[in-house]
């Protein structure tokens, strides 16, 4: 494209044929425009903002970041203030991108007549909904939904953070207007499943629950349930015993996958041929577990490139609707089993550790690698939080930790206290041999919890207040897991007293165990 520098007449028109193909979507011809101008024009304000957008939308998040502040240095501008926190938010730079929104709203308010802020409003709610500043948060959609009561994502995101803070009813209203304004709003519709879910209210939830397809992402905004394959979808249709198949796909976090694990068997009684794509991790566990009662299980790495033998899909995630699982009757048999000689291997080991009336007490005190998500944060513990665990005399403790993040690992002083050998763990059939000769799994929210409790093995979870909906709430068991018990904080980030609590549990117990029988006093 050849264009004649614009002179200080055809500027504007230069400018405006820039934004209009913005607007259009064509960003390199847009960026054509914007560098024409730049080249003779290169503190033009609204050129600089513009040359910044246009980055954005092609994911050059770090030259998005350059521009705008470069255009903030010539002029501020609500909008440039704007934009600049949408860029922070993802390059999760949390905080100031709630700095940025605030200076905006600032700078607005200060204006004669002031410009719209529902923008700033919003992207001031979501940076600090997204540093866990929840009740902060949740002031800023208030005050947007006064000005504006039909911005759907504002109800949205109200209703998550009512969610997370338990004013599930609350939640709800907020959810159901969102989808009321908006229909197409997905991310609200699965956003009411999961409060529903946190209710109890299974059969209500489920049909929301499905639309977690077009909403669940990942930290970089990626959708992260797989695409169905060209497949009908199985929701509980009748079928034909013994003379159909059903490929099944795992989804979202290995927790997850190992929860819902127990509905292949159950699609084993409907279908004569089950395949279930799942994590490479987990292929000996499945294996032992189920293939080889089950040999009409496949397990695969992917899907199958050979569509021709499959009749029928479903996301494993959708097998409870499919089976109209309620509260009451939540599959809860143990199906998650460690191999009898690969478990013998840690038997010594374990016996090892101090003397046999000594509890063997399995410890994960963090989520997975990845820390910067508001769920891991609010679920993990830092190393140092679980001092009062470590620091009792009357357990040995065994570490379940994958702990790569540094941030993660324990001091050199904790490590003496606990044994590790998780480095000589390469997958979950390894976990499990570790497992099974172990007394007790003490666990925050991750997938050993799912893992321990599906081998019956007792649980005891460290649950985040207001956590997730599998756990229900104000209830220290759980339907999924009959050897489960959740400890669970009274108000977020309220650690100290769960670790009170659960320090006096072991020593009731300990007590318990050394006088088990006190009998009965006589004369």
């Amino acid at each position: 494209m050849t264009v004649t520098p614009p002179s200080a007449e055809n500027l504007q028109r230069v400018y405006e044929q820039a934004a209009q193909a913005y607007n259009a979507g064509q960003w390199q011809t847009a960026l054509e425009y914007v560098e024409i101008i730049l080249a003779t024009h290169p503190e033009h304000p609204e050129v600089l903002h513009l040359r910044g957008r246009i980055a954005l939308a092609l994911d050059e998040i770090a030259a998005a970041h350059h521009w705008i502040a470069l255009a903030l240095q010539v002029q501020p501008n609500p909008n440039f203030y704007n934009s600049l926190s949408v860029v922070q938010t993802r390059l999760r730079e949390f905080s100031s991108a709630a700095e940025s929104a605030q200076q905006g709203l600032t700078l607005a308010r200060r204006m004669t007549p002031p410009p719209d802020i529902s923008l700033l409003l919003y992207n001031l709610g979501r940076a600090l909904q997204l540093d866990g500043e929840f009740e902060k948060a949740l002031d800023h959609y208030r005050n947007l939904i006064a000005i504006n009561p039909k911005h759907s994502e504002a109800h949205n995101n109200a209703g998550i953070i009512l969610k997370d803070l338990g004013e599930l009813e609350s939640a709800m209203w907020h959810l159901n207007q969102a989808m009321a304004l908006r229909p197409d709003n997905h991310e609200a519709r699965f956003n009411f499943a999961n409060t529903l879910l946190a209710a109890g209210r299974y059969e209500d939830a489920w049909p929301y629950y499905e639309f977690r397809g077009q909403s669940l992402k990942n930290g970089d905004g990626k959708l992260i349930v797989p695409p169905p394959p060209p497949l009908p979808q199985w929701q509980g249709q009748d079928v034909s015993v013994g003379k159909h198949s059903l490929l099944v796909f795992h989804e979202q976090g290995l927790g997850d996958t190992l929860q819902f694990a127990r509905y292949l068997s159950m699609a084993l009684a409907r279908f004569a041929v089950v395949g279930f794509v799942c994590p490479r991790s987990l292929h000996r566990l499945l294996k032992q577990s189920f293939c080889t009662r089950w040999p009409n299980l496949l397990l695969f790495d992917k899907q199958p490139a050979n569509l021709d033998d499959w009749d029928w899909y479903s996301l494993l995630m959708s097998l409870p609707m499919a089976f109209g699982t309620r509260i009451d009757n939540i599959p809860a048999a143990l199906y998650l089993h460690a191999d009898a000689q690969l478990a013998e291997t840690w038997r010594a080991r374990l016996a090892r550790l101090g003397p046999p009336e000594l509890a063997r007490i399995g410890l994960v005190w963090a989520g997975g690698e990845y820390s910067g998500s508001v769920t891991d944060r609010k679920r993990s513990l830092a190393p140092e939080q679980i001092a009062p665990l470590l620091a009792r005399p009357h357990a040995c403790w065994v570490s379940l930790q994958q702990a790569a993040n540094p941030a993660k690992q324990l001091s050199p002083e904790q490590r003496s206290k606990i044994a590790d050998w998780m480095s000589e763990i390469s997958d979950f059939a390894d976990t499990a041999a570790l497992i099974e000769h172990l007394d007790l799994v003490i666990a925050v929210d991750t997938s050993v919890a799912h893992l321990a409790a599906a081998m019956g093995k007792r649980v005891w979870l460290l649950n985040r207040h207001a956590g997730c909906w599998r756990w229900l709430r104000d209830r220290d068991d759980s339907p999924w897991y009959p050897s489960l018990r959740l400890f669970t904080q009274t108000r977020g980030g309220a650690w100290d007293e769960v670790l009170a609590r659960v320090v006096g549990a072991l020593e009731q117990e300990r007590r318990s165990k050394n006088h088990p029988n006190p009998g009965t006093d006589h004369d």
